[in-house]
């Protein structure tokens, strides 16, 4: 299977021989210089393989193509974020009420966004199969599972693609570039959304009071 699918588990490893894991890194190191030098838009896999003297079908075996490319440049720092929310101190990781985990989350989330903010433009610019897997698919099930714990009456699977749609990186560049939002304010009103989303249903309220 292709690699640009998902991001591996985290604690999995990724078996490779050591040419391979030489030219991997040198079309990384490349591919980040290309990067700053001209802009995540520009990155063509083409030019890339030329600048890291590899041949092109190299380039596209080992990524699949540029969505693939641009899951290897997250990784590393992707890795961290995963692990800060699976198993890391509360309020973001185990420990804390499942609202409150999946408010730092989401806090978190919008600086994992802004910190790789062109790599991340260019995944949602990619296919459906390319955005909606790798770390969309980790974030889904995470946040699906805190809301089975926060909210089990409702569609957990629809309200973390809710929430997850309120934090993407077309949106948060719309909203600091075009409504002046600062990122502390973005985080702010992803906090009240998520607060609403969590808070239990007038009966559900009503039914706890009375038992």
């Amino acid at each position: 299977m292709c690699g640009r699918h998902l991001l591996p588990l985290l604690g999995q490893s990724q078996p490779e021989r050591a040419d391979a894991a030489r030219n991997r890194q040198k079309i990384i190191e490349v591919a980040f210089r290309m990067i700053a030098e001209r802009g995540a838009d520009q990155l063509s896999l083409d030019e890339v393989a030329r600048a890291a003297c590899v041949g092109v079908g190299t380039v596209y075996r080992r990524f699949g193509d540029r969505a693939g490319l641009v899951w290897a440049l997250i990784d590393e720092r992707e890795q961290r974020f995963q692990a800060s929310f699976l198993s890391g101190p509360p309020p973001v990781g185990p420990g804390a009420p499942p609202a409150d985990r999946i408010r730092a989350f989401l806090r978190g989330l919008v600086d994992r966004i802004v910190d790789q903010h062109d790599l991340f433009l260019l995944m949602e610019k990619g296919s459906p199969e390319a955005r909606f897997t790798g770390p969309y698919r980790v974030y889904h099930t995470h946040l699906a599972a805190l809301l089975a714990q926060a909210r089990p009456e409702t569609d957990r699977h629809y309200l973390a693609d809710a929430l997850l749609a309120a934090a993407n990186a077309h949106l948060v560049r719309h909203q600091r570039e075009e409504r002046g939002m600062t990122v502390e304010a973005i985080k702010d009103g992803l906090s009240e959304l998520s607060d609403a989303v969590t808070r239990p249903a007038p009966s559900a309220r009503g039914h706890a009071a009375s038992g």
